[in-house]
């Protein structure tokens, strides 16, 4: 079968398409056909090396598709059913083994796009508005990449639970298009000094949380974006990841809080994975969230797909066809 490796970390040019062995639904395991896999910024800190796996390695965490073989041991998982999955290495790839209880069925009313687009970038951003900061109306959020494929799903998700949303985005199209989503407020981030824009925004009090993604390039933004006792989530590194500083800062801009999630920590059982995802099911079916996905590229053309990920001119989900 045809799959994605590198043997070497660097930039999307050492992926390559590879003949492989097929796997196979080892005990607990099942084996899926592919029908499309997600592409991440995680996907691109796993190929550069800032977060090292073994290598040689397959890459890709995400995707949609219909099992073909069920392992020893598995129960609720039958050939035939169409599922999708959000942590399982390799996903870019004719066919995957994924853990049983890892992966979860994609209702009939759902399609294989929007199910892969639900799956790692909307159960994030489900975790961040229900768990990580539990959002309501008396809280008002400050929303990095929000035209990014957590971010358009994360600020839906906030104004729905009543919140106000100030989105940080960079063109005159994104900014429309997070409006239409439901932001409140649009700081166009590479423009203006974001802090002192949100503190004029929120009559000088700061926000209640900061959801950042970014990393490197706007953490200390970030922080002077709070209101005293505030949470700043930083949950990606698309600029490089927060550098190590002294918690005194934490205390000097008013008690701060901080945070470092990742998704495999809010799902650590089959029933919250069953839960995030049958509550974004459940919208999307019902006309209540809007997934884009951006683009659409071949198995073949991941290198590509990293190349326009990382260039931030994306808004969207973007995807892999198998």
């Amino acid at each position: 079968m045809r799959a994605i490796r590198f043997t070497r970390s660097g930039g999307p040019d050492v992926l390559d398409v590879v003949d492989v062995d097929a796997p196979t639904a080892g005990p607990g395991a099942v084996l899926v056909d592919v029908e499309h896999a997600g592409v991440n910024f995680i996907d691109t800190y796993h190929r550069s090396g800032l977060y090292p796996v073994p290598l040689p390695s397959g890459v890709g965490l995400e995707g949609v598709g219909t099992i073909v073989a069920v392992g020893e041991g598995v129960t609720g998982r039958e050939v035939g059913q169409r599922v999708a999955w959000a942590d399982t290495l390799g996903s870019y790839a004719e066919q995957v083994a994924v853990a049983a209880d890892r992966c979860y069925p994609v209702p009939d009313t759902i399609d294989g796009p929007t199910a892969c687009a639900l799956a790692l970038q909307g159960m994030t951003a489900h975790y961040l508005a229900f768990s990580t900061f539990p959002l309501g109306k008396e809280h008002t959020a400050l929303v990095y990449a929000a035209a990014g494929g957590v971010g358009r799903i994360l600020v839906q998700l906030a104004a729905q639970r009543g919140a106000r949303v100030i989105a940080c985005t960079s063109t005159d199209a994104k900014e429309a298009a997070v409006r239409a989503l439901g932001a409140d407020e649009v700081v166009r981030y590479r423009d203006v000094d974001i802090a002192a824009t949100v503190r004029e925004l929120t009559g000088g009090v700061g926000v209640d949380v900061v959801y950042d993604s970014v990393g490197a390039a706007t953490w200390e933004a970030s922080l002077d974006s709070l209101r005293p006792r505030g949470l700043a989530v930083f949950y990606g590194n698309a600029s490089g990841p927060v550098p190590a500083f002294d918690t005194q800062e934490l205390a000097r801009r008013g008690s701060l809080f901080t945070t470092r999630p990742r998704l495999g920590d809010y799902v650590l059982t089959g029933e919250e994975l069953a839960w995030r995802a049958g509550a974004l099911h459940g919208l999307a079916a019902s006309g209540n969230l809007d997934v884009t996905v951006h683009a659409t590229y071949p198995l073949a053309d991941a290198e590509r797909a990293h190349r326009d990920l990382e260039s931030g001119t994306t808004a969207g989900k973007l995807l892999l066809e198998v």
